[in-house]
This record gives C-alpha cells, sequence and structure tokens, in this order.
C-alpha cells in the first residue's frame, strides 16, 4: 500500500527545515570563530582585543601604523601568489559565492577558498580598508556547498549554499530578513520563491545561535530612537536618493577604475597587495580611522555627530584607503565601507541641513543612516535588502518607509547610469 502523496510532502518539508536550522547554526559559530581569529591576531599584534582597529592604530606609534597595513599586504599577497603557484591543477569551481549560486552548480573551491579567507583574515586584522564579513559570508557559504554535495541532491546545491550565505550574512550584520532578501532580490530568477523559506530560516537561526554566542540582542550599531520622519524629512531622505543614486555609479566605476590602476603596474601579488596597504598606512597618519571597514567609525557618527569638517576630510581620506584597498586585490569585502561611505555622505549633507532648525532635530543622524541604506542600494541594485538591513541593524524600525522611498529612487537613478551592480562589475 502506497503512502500518501502529503506525507512524502510534510517529510520533505521537514527535511528542509531541519537542515537550514543546522546550516544557520553552523554559519553563526564559523562568523563567531573567523571573528575570534581576528581578536587573537589583533592581540599579536597590537596587544589588544577590544575588536577596535581605529583604537589600535590611535595606539601605536607613526611608523607602525604606516607599515601595518602594508605588511598585512604583502603577507596576504605572499599567501596568495604561493597558493597560485605550487597548484597544480586550475580551478574547477569559483571561489565566489555569487557565481556559485547564480551561474554555477553550487560547488564552491574548497581549498582556494579557505587561502581566500585566511589572506582575507591577515588584510582585514591589519588594518586594510576592507569588509571581513566578505570572508565570513564566504566560509559560511563553502561549509553549505561541503555540505550539500555530500548529502543532498545535485538539483538542491545551490539552495543551501544560499541558505549558507544568508545566514553568514545575518550573523555578520544581525539582520536575517535582510539577509535573506540579499539572495531573493540580488539572485532574482535563479531561486524559485518557494525556497525562500529555508533560506530565511536559516538566517533566523543563525542570528539566534549569534546572539547565545554573543550574550546579547542588541542590534549591531546602537543608536538613539528616532521618532517618525516629519513630511519635510521625507523629503530631504528622498533628495538624499537622488544624490546617492549618481553617487553609487560613480563608487563602482573609481573601484573599477582603481583594479586598472593597480594592475597597470605589473606587480607580484605581495608587491601589490603591499603597495594598497602603504597608501592605508600613510593616510592612517593623518586619520587613524582609515584602518579597517569602518564599522567603529560609523558607530562613532551616530552617536556623536561630528562638525562638517571633520567628516569630509575622514570621508576622503577613506574613501581613498577603501579603493587603494579594493584595488590593489585586497581579498575581503565592500559591504560595510559601502556604509561607512553611505553614512559619512549622510551625515555631511545631514550637518548642512541641520544648520535650519525647522527640519526637525537629529537631522544629521536620519541623513547618515538613509545615506547608509541609500548608498547600498545604489551599488547592490537591492532596494528593499537595502532599506531593511539598515532597520535591523540599527533598530530604527519608523524609518522604514522614508528609506524604502529613498532607497528606491537610488537604485532606479543607478541602474540608469550604470546597469551592472557590484556584483557584477568588470
Amino acid at each position: 500500500m502506497k503512502k500518501p502523496l502529503h506525507h512524502h510532502f510534510y517529510r520533505a518539508m521537514l527535511r528542509r527545515l531541519l537542515i537550514a536550522i543546522m546550516l544557520g547554526m553552523t554559519s553563526a559559530v564559523i562568523v563567531w570563530l573567523f571573528h575570534r581569529g581576528m581578536l587573537g591576531l589583533e592581540w599579536l599584534l597590537f596587544a589588544r582585543t577590544d575588536g577596535s582597529l581605529v583604537a589600535a592604530a590611535s595606539s601605536i606609534s607613526g611608523w607602525r601604523r604606516a607599515l601595518t597595513p602594508a605588511l598585512g599586504g604583502v603577507a596576504a599577497g605572499g599567501v596568495l601568489w604561493l597558493f597560485q603557484r605550487y597548484r597544480h591543477q586550475r580551478p574547477t569551481a569559483p571561489t565566489d559565492y555569487m557565481e556559485a549560486i547564480e551561474i554555477g552548480d553550487g560547488r564552491l573551491d574548497i581549498s582556494a577558498s579557505l587561502v581566500k579567507s585566511f589572506a582575507s583574515l591577515l588584510v582585514v586584522s591589519s588594518g586594510s580598508a576592507i569588509g571581513r564579513e566578505g570572508a565570513m559570508v564566504l566560509l559560511a557559504a563553502l561549509f553549505a556547498s561541503v555540505f550539500a554535495q555530500r548529502y543532498a541532491k545535485a538539483n538542491e546545491w545551490k539552495l543551501w549554499v544560499a541558505c549558507g550565505a544568508a545566514a553568514g550574512m545575518a550573523s555578520a550584520y544581525h539582520a536575517p530578513l535582510a539577509g535573506s532578501l540579499f539572495i531573493a532580490e540580488i539572485l532574482f530568477g535563479t531561486l524559485m520563491l518557494a525556497s525562500l523559506g529555508p533560506v530565511i530560516i536559516a538566517a533566523v537561526t543563525a542570528l539566534l545561535t549569534t546572539n547565545i554566542l554573543l550574550g546579547e540582542q542588541a542590534p549591531l550599531y546602537q543608536v538613539q530612537a528616532l521618532p517618525s520622519p516629519l513630511p519635510m524629512q521625507y523629503l530631504l531622505m528622498a533628495t538624499l536618493g537622488v544624490i546617492a543614486g549618481f553617487s553609487g555609479p560613480l563608487f563602482l566605476k573609481a573601484m573599477t577604475a582603481s583594479g586598472h590602476v593597480f594592475r597597470s603596474l605589473n606587480l607580484s601579488l605581495p608587491l601589490q597587495l603591499g603597495l594598497g596597504g602603504i597608501i592605508v598606512g600613510l593616510l592612517s597618519l593623518i586619520f587613524p580611522e582609515v584602518w579597517g571597514n569602518g564599522y567603529s567609525v560609523v558607530q562613532s557618527m551616530l552617536a556623536v555627530p561630528p562638525g562638517i569638517l571633520l567628516i569630509g576630510g575622514v570621508l576622503i581620506c577613506k574613501l581613498i584607503a577603501v579603493l587603494a584597498s579594493s584595488g590593489s586585490g585586497a581579498p575581503g569585502g565592500v559591504f560595510t565601507p559601502t556604509l561607512f561611505v553611505g553614512a559619512a555622505l549622510g551625515m555631511l549633507i545631514g550637518q548642512i541641513f541641520a544648520l535650519w532648525p525647522s527640519l526637525g532635530e537629529h537631522v544629521a543622524l536620519l541623513m547618515a543612516l538613509t545615506g547608509m541604506a541609500t548608498l547600498l542600494a545604489a551599488t547592490t541594485h537591492a532596494p528593499i535588502m537595502a532599506a531593511l538591513m539598515v532597520c535591523e541593524m540599527t533598530g530604527e524600525y519608523t524609518l522604514l518607509p522614508g528609506l524604502l522611498l529613498s532607497c528606491v529612487i537610488a537604485t532606479a537613478i543607478a541602474r540608469w547610469i550604470r546597469p551592472l551592480s557590484v556584483y557584477h562589475s568588470g
């Protein structure tokens, strides 16, 4: 006697639920271990474990501040160069989880991904202006890929890698819904909507596991509670969306141009990454805030908005540092540096608008949060994800309608100017 069809359906649903939960928990542990590895290197390099590279840069002498990012770049470049030289066969799978999900079959090159992540650990721990979250998400997606190849059917591989990537983002940014929508928006068409359920479950499980590991449930950024925006403030947010819509493509074009400049020098990989590091190091002599992915600087800006001149100076130097790090080929993400540039740009404009008291209190903080969301939307072409991510990272859900409006505007303009997002740029 055959079992009812619904029995097989519910059994398959239960199986997917359990796998998604397992991948969420594992991804959270992977992200936590990577962060612990960063703290360990920070202790070795700077004898401190507070997690703030900006504070570490401020605590050391000028010559160490200038040379440390360069030495980290040389070390990471040496690791990558040695791996490329002594690897006998060409890679059969990518090390980019976006590529593995979108145009691949869900497989990732295990050894190359591990080496790339280790090199990223070296550069982000030594002050390079690149994001640490890229390696975190890659490692989470890598585990999901290895698990899928061993225990799942080939037609499910992409789904489980997507779960791993979303869970990694949820752990790194404390934003499970935005992590899920990251997969849905950016990789639209490669996953059926019905498959989004396991992705959300994995992301939420990852956040819950992260909260247990950290012993807290606070948002990523601590921000004072803001009231719902005034009608005039909605107009300001939309205006910033227009500005970000033009700024996003310029930012991507600058990153592409920086990469071309570094490659045209025909340097070996260690020297190329070292050159990017020395640029960051020299800039840090002016502003130590250029070290790292920008998280701690954004947090300090949101807590106590600085003056216009200071914001402008830090923004220019940090932008050059990000371009030097990404252009030199330093392994890591540009997600968090993009949030920093957007926050600084929004804060700069907000401080100008703050000169008119009729625009309401805390307009500088409002514009900083709007800048984070709109520049992220303009570079990723994922407006819903960008708006929701800023709300989840800060707990400011009253801003969601205005952020959605401004992010859609920013994305529409950015797509018109540059059809390709940061994940499809050459």
